[in-house]
């Protein structure tokens, strides 16, 4: 495993994290705790440290989840990332809650799902402006910040192009910035991205396989069922994206490279990026994400110090 700097937050994560959408039940499956016990135990075999989840990937269920795995292991063998702002009612169905009262509330509900005193990266989740430039909202983070609840905060863009809240980062002390970026959506290079390199944030490429269309395993046809979230997107924009990840499996990917780690490898070139944070559904799954760190070079602005 491969290891970079987080922006100015010091923190030392692995490349390849391990993202947990999944065990809210959204993406065509339900997780048992044994299921996400062997993923992660999987990443920490491999040396991933990064984990990154939400409070509305289930209500809770996915912190919930590694929380259990946690508080049976060493809390600082690992990097927890979760987010904040809204509510989770039903699978596909959440509301949004960045008043800075509730966010506290959140937090509160977050570090007990999780088994833990603190949270390593705590993200405003792809919230409007409007809530963004709440100082009040700000104010009420910085002083879980003092109290020891939140190492670091961070801001999960919902636009991979908002600028807005880039920008602003330095101001109300937001250490990193995680957008959606892939071989397929290249938008966060034209004005985010050096934004971030300007004000030294940390960035967390996530969707980094295009929710599944960079892996190699889907052609242009394939049909999602009605419990996976890839259902609900547009039937022309799928086939559309399949095309594309199909034409760059053929031009761009080498011979007998496996497409989901060149797709990982492709983010992590890019000098902005920390790490990617793709899913899985297997233990599987994480070993063949980290073969990922095989095809990067060790040359990169972030490269951490052993």
């Amino acid at each position: 495993m491969k290891f970079r700097r987080l922006g100015s937050t010091g923190l030392k994560v692995s490349v390849v994290g391990i993202g947990t959408w999944q065990f809210g039940g959204e993406w065509g499956r339900e997780y048992a705790q044994e299921e996400a016990d062997a993923i992660l135990d999987k990443g920490h075999e491999l040396g991933i440290n990064l984990i990154d989840t939400a409070e509305c990937y289930g209500d809770h269920l996915s912190e919930s989840l590694i929380g259990d795995y946690i508080g049976r292991r060493r809390r600082e063998d690992w990097v927890i990332a979760t987010k904040f702002g809204h509510h989770f009612h039903e699978r596909f169905t959440r509301t949004d809650a960045f008043d800075a009262g509730g966010v506290v509330e959140q937090l509160e509900a977050s570090l007990r799902a999780l088994k833990t005193d603190y949270i390593d990266l705590y993200q405003f989740h792809s919230g409007p402006d409007m809530a963004f430039d709440n100082d009040e909202l700000w104010t009420a983070l910085d002083k879980q910040v003092q109290a020891g609840k939140i190492r670091f905060l961070g801001t999960s863009i919902g636009s991979n192009d908002n600028l807005h809240q880039t920008e602003a980062s330095s101001k109300v002390n937001s250490r990193v910035i995680q957008v959606v970026y892939n071989r397929l959506d290249r938008a966060p290079e034209e004005r985010v991205f050096p934004s971030c390199e300007r004000q030294d944030l940390g960035v967390l490429a996530r969707v980094p396989l295009a929710s599944g269309y960079l892996s190699g395993k889907y052609k242009p046809g394939a049909v999602f069922g009605s419990t996976d979230v890839r259902h609900r997107h547009d039937p022309q924009s799928t086939l559309l994206k399949l095309q594309e990840a199909e034409l760059i499996r053929r031009e761009e990917v080498p011979q007998g490279v496996d497409m989901a780690a060149w797709a990982l490898a492709w983010c992590l070139k890019h000098p902005a990026v920390t790490a990617v944070i793709p899913g899985c559904k297997d233990p599987e799954q994480v070993a063949a994400n980290a073969k990922a760190v095989e095809l990067v070079e060790s040359s990169h602005p972030q490269d951490a110090l052993s």
